[in-house]
């Protein structure tokens, strides 16, 4: 089987040994070195995480193929915490939001899709971003990279999960979506990669001037909307739009050095 039949259904089911080959594949023709492949536990199954370094800087394995993303929010069950935060935090403050939480969370998720992906590699860390929005395509294509599609991110970052986070349905109480701690969303997820961890610094740029994942800059939190909406923006299909408007406008060209962007090296 070749990278290009490296699907994320067949990656699922290889076994350590097999994985690992594949990886090293992988790592050579993007010109590194496999640093090292292990296997989690996952809300979609156990997943092999390949880790490989490239001119000083770590990539993930991240298989694609045929894969579902989005969230479908009407067989979603929110949680009783979660539609009390929603009915006397979000709503009771007065901030104008949908008085149901399913619509509210349709004008922010992305749909469930079907979509055929490239088996790329994604690296382990975002950068900063080094300049206005428009001209990062350009400085990463200089560099024998590019950004990811809206799809890719929302499958790198989930890895199969149908659930609103990649680890799960719930937020440890008690925790904020942001600064030092421990929690889920400060691990790696299943693939290896370090995403939507902090709502204030892990909003990303794609390819989709209209789709910024990772983060809201900090508005829920600093906007009182309650622990609920505080941590959607961590969501695996969160395509955040607002913030992403705003990193489009005019405000945004000033504050761009507070998004990221997670560069992708394509196979081949």
């Amino acid at each position: 089987m070749s990278l290009a039949d490296l699907t994320f259904a067949r990656w699922s089911a290889l076994d350590a040994a097999t994985a690992t080959r594949h990886a090293d594949e992988a790592a050579r023709r993007a010109g590194g070195r496999l640093l090292g492949l292990d296997t989690r536990p996952h809300p979609g199954g156990d997943r092999h995480r390949a880790v490989i370094e490239r001119a000083g800087e770590r990539y993930a394995l991240v298989p694609g193929g045929e894969v579902t993303v989005g969230f479908d929010v009407d067989a979603w069950q929110p949680l009783p915490e979660q539609l009390a935060s929603y009915r006397e935090e979000s709503l009771a403050g007065g901030f104008g939001f949908d008085t149901d939480l399913r619509a509210h969370l349709a004008q922010v998720m992305t749909p469930p899709r079907t979509v055929t992906l490239p088996t790329v590699l994604m690296a382990v860390e975002p950068r900063k971003l080094p300049e206005v929005p428009a001209l990062i395509p350009a400085l990463l294509a200089a560099q024998g990279l590019r950004m990811p599609h809206p799809d890719e991110w929302e499958h790198a970052c989930g890895a199969g999960a149908r659930t609103l986070f990649r680890w799960g349905d719930g937020y440890p109480a008690g925790t904020p979506p942001y600064g030092p701690g421990a929690g889920p969303h400060q691990l790696p997820n299943a693939f290896g990669l370090h995403l939507a961890y902090d709502v204030y610094d892990s909003a990303e740029m794609t390819s989709d001037p209209g789709s910024v994942y990772g983060g809201d800059g900090g508005e829920a939190v600093c906007g009182g909307y309650g622990s609920l909406l505080e941590w959607l923006p961590l969501a695996t299909a969160n395509h955040n739009p607002a913030t992403a408007e705003f990193l489009g406008g005019p405000e945004g060209e000033d504050m761009f050095e507070d998004f990221l962007v997670r560069p992708v090296i394509e196979l081949g």
